[in-house]
């Protein structure tokens, strides 16, 4: 049996992608998988997962120390191909690849990109680290067996320096439909990280100018930003529930009228472009919820292919009151955009077509070692 290991420094042993998506997926298909990542050691869904054990350091302490734990546990291993997911794991990438070892890259973010929008990178060293870890990524990478990513404009700049890049993006399990159930108020929702990135502030302003509304808002709390928005005039329309765990998610979806997936323009987005590797959308539209999301290129396209939402400027507070606003004032019509979204991800944009092309990745770099 193929012997295939993954490995994570900086994700949860459970995540979504790595664990439910990847992981399993290769597992069901008939190779012995292995996810080496922080935490216990356990087994599940045929995954055997290799804890280096738990780690309390900050962000330093996990690229120079935390990542060598990861690729010494992998290394005794001794798998045939070693799938890693972290940047700070590439001169690991490397050092396995010297060793004779199959490697494959899978670059969740525009990371080099990113670079220039970390706040705790120091103003005058962005633009150095910018092209030191530029010139660093592609040197790693035109040496690897294969590099996976999230969304077309990550994949070209790959694809300048290794000719085995695949674009796996992130669309959900397909899951039943949850049980509608009626809302007592007028309701938009999102679960996930209260973050500036998703503009939550911008549609708390917005609720201001929407009659009887509330904003289901699930995540943490622990953020200076998150509370700042509650100190804004609109947070009383908020019904903050905390973190809800992942198996609930999807249930908590349908349990609102309006998915919100208003996410800003930046550097890992391509700008206006937009990414298909954000899952939050098509979660939303999987549980049956029209969307008032971002006007990103790529998004727009499907959006107004299959009627499922509406696109906005994540700027602008008024034209996000006035989509949160129509969709409210014309249930049926939002009713059917629900359905609409809900066929697209049973068409379209589910796992199960990105778990075709990881498995014909997989066959693909076997079958050159061979």
């Amino acid at each position: 049996m193929v012997k295939i290991c993954h490995m994570t420094s900086a994700h949860a042993p459970e995540d979504e992608r790595i664990f439910f998506k990847e992981c399993v997926s290769l597992a069901a298909n008939g190779y012995e998988t292995f996810l080496v990542s922080k935490g216990a050691s356990y087994e599940k869904n045929g995954v055997k997962i290799v804890g280096i054990g738990e780690v309390s350091g900050g962000r330093l302490d996990r690229i120079l120390h935390v990542s060598k734990r990861v690729y010494e546990k992998a290394l005794s291993i001794d798998a045939d191909i070693y799938h890693f997911h972290d940047p700070e794991l590439l001169p690991y990438g490397l050092k396995l690849k010297r060793k004779g070892k199959k490697v494959i890259f899978d670059s969740h973010e525009n990371t080099v990109e990113q670079i220039m929008e970390k706040n705790w990178i120091p103003a005058i060293l962005r633009i150095p680290m910018y092209y030191v870890f530029d010139w660093y990524q592609k040197y790693v990478c035109r040496r690897l067996d294969g590099v996976i990513s999230v969304t077309p404009h990550i994949c070209s700049y790959f694809e300048k320096v290794n000719s085995r890049v695949r674009m796996i993006t992130n669309y959900p399990i397909l899951k039943p439909l949850p049980e509608r159930t009626e809302p007592h108020e007028r309701s938009l929702c999102f679960a996930g990280g209260i973050t500036e990135q998703w503009c939550h502030d911008k549609i708390i302003r917005a609720m201001e100018k929407v009659n009887d509304c509330a904003y289901f808002l699930c995540g943490d709390d622990d953020s200076p930003y998150f509370q700042m928005l509650t100190e804004l005039p609109g947070w009383k329309q908020v019904r903050f529930l905390g973190r809800v765990p992942h198996e609930q998610v999807h249930e908590f979806l349908g349990s609102c009228q309006i998915g919100m997936s208003v996410l800003e323009y930046n550097r890992n987005t391509g700008g206006k472009t937009g990414t298909l590797g954000n899952t939050k959308i098509y979660e939303e539209m999987m549980a049956g919820l029209p969307v008032v999301c971002t006007d990103f290129v790529l998004w727009r396209e499907f959006v107004d292919r299959y009627h499922c939402g509406i696109c906005v400027d994540p700027e602008n507070v008024d034209a996000i009151a006035g989509a949160i606003r129509y969709l409210l004032d014309h249930p049926d019509e939002a009713r059917q955009m629900g359905e609409n979204g809900r066929r697209a991800v049973k068409e379209e944009f589910n796992w199960g077509v990105e778990e075709q092309k990881l498995l014909a990745l997989y066959q693909d770099v076997l079958e050159v070692s061979r």
